[in-house]
């Protein structure tokens, strides 16, 4: 028997477990655009005070198929796709130049409903990912400079001083421009579920598939 230093740690989540009840989701209360029901459930969550509504789970897939996940902030939604913000030598952004097919998941507690997006990402203009950038908060701005998005850092203390330099070369700076290396994409959409919490573990689960350019097949899944 091995002794207490060398057992293995064990965390049971068995009896760890809700049930759903706020609300019910079937075809006929469905919009015939998975956009518009999309921002539909989003105002929802915003008016139920879901911290974040705007956060997304990103998974991406790597050159050799291994998958990653994160979350970042959709900043734009219309019938193109799903618009986000990030470096672009990120490894995200990598992996997304590779193989632009990903996955967006969002999850809204307060309501009991999730989203989930299957697409492909496309880089947005610059001109679009520069209007965009005038629009952050100045040290958001300089952060973006400041950050070699998932590049190893020796320190903390190398990225807050290059961030004070940012701050000196650019303090009566009304303007900061976008770095080159920063900006959008758009995740245009192929399938896009919404999924409803029920009780007994019945959930709603019905889905968008794209049906030509502009018109998409509604299909309930079962749970």
């Amino acid at each position: 028997m091995p002794d207490s230093a060398e057992r293995t740690h064990h965390l049971s989540l068995e009896n760890l477990r809700e049930d759903y009840w706020a609300g019910v989701l079937n075809e006929q209360n469905c919009e015939t655009n998975p956009i518009v029901q999309f921002e539909r459930w989003l105002n929802e969550s915003q008016a139920a005070d879901s911290k974040e509504p705007n956060a997304m789970t990103l998974a991406t897939v790597s050159a050799d198929g291994r998958p990653s996940a994160r979350i970042v902030l959709l900043k734009e939604v219309s019938d193109a796709g799903f618009v986000f913000y990030t470096n672009y030598t990120s490894r995200k952004a990598k992996e997304l130049e590779t193989n632009p097919f990903c996955a967006l998941t969002f999850w809204w507690d307060a309501v009991e409903k999730q989203v989930r997006v299957e697409g492909r990402a496309e880089r947005i203009s610059r001109e679009r990912s520069d209007a965009y950038f005038r629009t952050r908060p100045k040290g958001s701005k300089l952060g973006a400079w400041a950050s070699h998005q998932s590049e190893v850092l020796p320190s903390r203390q190398l990225l807050e001083e290059q961030l004070s330099k940012l701050e000196h070369r650019y303090a009566h700076t009304a303007e900061i421009p976008a770095p080159d290396f920063w900006g959008g994409y758009c995740v245009v959409p192929y399938t896009i579920e919404f999924w409803q919490g029920r009780p007994n573990r019945l959930h709603d689960r019905i889905r968008y598939r794209r049906s030509g350019e502009s018109s998409w097949l509604i299909e309930r899944l079962s749970p």
